[in-house]
């Protein structure tokens, strides 16, 4: 069953989909044991700790992208006269479709 991520529309996250296995190395001895204490203090295990990080982040890009898209938009209707409330409002409505 697919379920939208977040407020990410554009992100879907299937539970009964294969998972793909992603392998990093050269992983600073100080960053593993910031990203170990960080899970610890969460209760939860590295791996869970590092799915959800990784998932923020593929959020976060969605929405850079539809930002970019909206603000390109309102550009190209207010041509040139860059209104910051036209922005804003464009953003928003951009969010709620």
């Amino acid at each position: 069953m697919a379920r939208a991520a977040g407020k990410c529309p554009g992100i879907k996250w299937v539970h009964s989909a294969p998972t793909k296995v992603i392998h990093i190395r050269d992983v600073p001895d100080a960053v593993h044991a910031g990203l170990t204490r960080a899970a610890q203090s969460q209760g939860v295990s590295l791996t869970r700790y590092v799915q959800r990080e990784l998932k923020q982040i593929a959020e976060r890009e969605h929405l850079v992208r539809h930002n970019v898209e909206v603000i390109r938009r309102t550009q190209d209707q207010v041509r040139g006269n860059l209104d910051r409330k036209a922005i804003l409002k464009e953003l928003h409505d951009g969010r709620t479709e």
